[in-house]
């Protein structure tokens, strides 16, 4: 596993030890699936807006 450093204001710092305290997780472990979420969202939302734009492609295509 590769360790990662992060530099982020102390206000910022205390809502990510408040929110992980309240899950019962290690700050490591909520950023950890924080990542991932986000990083999945980004996938689904890539391949939904691949669909509609293969999807629609003739349609784009008569009104270009």
């Amino acid at each position: 596993m590769k360790l990662l450093e992060l530099n982020v204001p102390d206000e910022v710092a205390s809502r990510i030890e408040e929110a992980a305290q309240l899950r019962g997780l290690t700050v490591e472990q909520l950023l950890q699936y924080s990542v991932e979420e986000k990083l999945q969202r980004d996938a689904e939302f890539s391949r939904a807006v691949d669909h509609v734009i293969e999807k629609n492609a003739e349609l784009y295509r008569r009104l270009s």
